[in-house]
């Protein structure tokens, strides 16, 4: 194998995010030391049987990016027939995160510490998911930043070989550029399709998006908000 073939290490790839503060309240840091090993799950154990770690078979869903966790464990309280597979790097959200899920008594959350895209590489098996959710990625809104950006077209065929045949990808930003971004990006390729119709948006409630208190600041402020939903098409078919 050339060098040029050699699969790039994580350490090495781009990321789509920057770890920030890791400064944790108290509450954070104790529900982290407490909680993250009975609702922690990390990528070093590879292709897990998410159907032994829930104890069911009911459909996954895949949060990249829960920031402080509200709205992800509001849709898991409204959902309890869906399994939620939660990734953050920030650890503050992930402490946050484990204290809502034992003060609410919240069975169907599982919690990665860890890059999204390498979870997704190791550890979802093919079309597995019912569903992948990015509320809010950070949009990089210099040009020069805008090779960070999570949505873009490996990361769509990353993401499609992991959603089952049908499977939702809902994607919300405040950032209307990013969204016109992920409007363009996703009008070029054939995994995926709007379900809305081509450039078109779709409303947050009728597809079960909490709101977040970071989002409702924002509307105060006048900002809005803009959410898209694709479809994953089958998969294309290999010769």
């Amino acid at each position: 194998m050339s060098k040029a073939e050699q699969p790039v290490e994580f350490s090495r790839r781009i990321k789509s995010f920057v770890v920030r503060g890791r400064r944790m309240t108290s509450a954070q840091q104790q529900a982290f030391d407490l909680h993250l090993q009975q609702w922690g799950l990390t990528t070093t154990n590879h292709s897990i049987a998410y159907t032994e770690v829930f104890d069911n078979s009911h459909p996954f869903v895949l949060e990249i990016g829960f920031g402080m966790g509200d709205s992800l464990a509001q849709m898991a309280a409204e959902n309890p027939n869906k399994n939620f597979i939660g990734v953050e790097v920030h650890t503050p959200g992930v402490g946050r995160l484990l204290s809502l899920v034992e003060k609410e008594g919240l069975k169907n959350i599982r919690v990665y510490n860890e890059d999204a895209i390498k979870v997704l590489e190791l550890c979802i098996s093919p079309y597995i998911l019912e569903r992948i959710n990015i509320y809010f990625p950070d949009p990089w809104h210099k040009t020069k930043h805008h090779k960070r950006r999570l949505v873009n077209p490996s990361f769509l065929a990353l993401a499609h070989s992991k959603l089952k045949s049908g499977g939702l990808l809902h994607i919300a930003t405040d950032w209307q550029p990013y969204a016109e971004y992920i409007l363009k990006i996703m009008g070029e390729q054939k995994l995926f399709e709007n379900i809305a119709g081509a450039d078109l948006y779709i409303d947050r409630e009728a597809y079960g998006r909490a709101e977040t208190k970071f989002e409702r600041r924002g509307q105060n402020l006048g900002h809005g908000v803009w959410d898209m939903g694709f479809q994953a098409l089958p998969a294309p078919l290999t010769k």
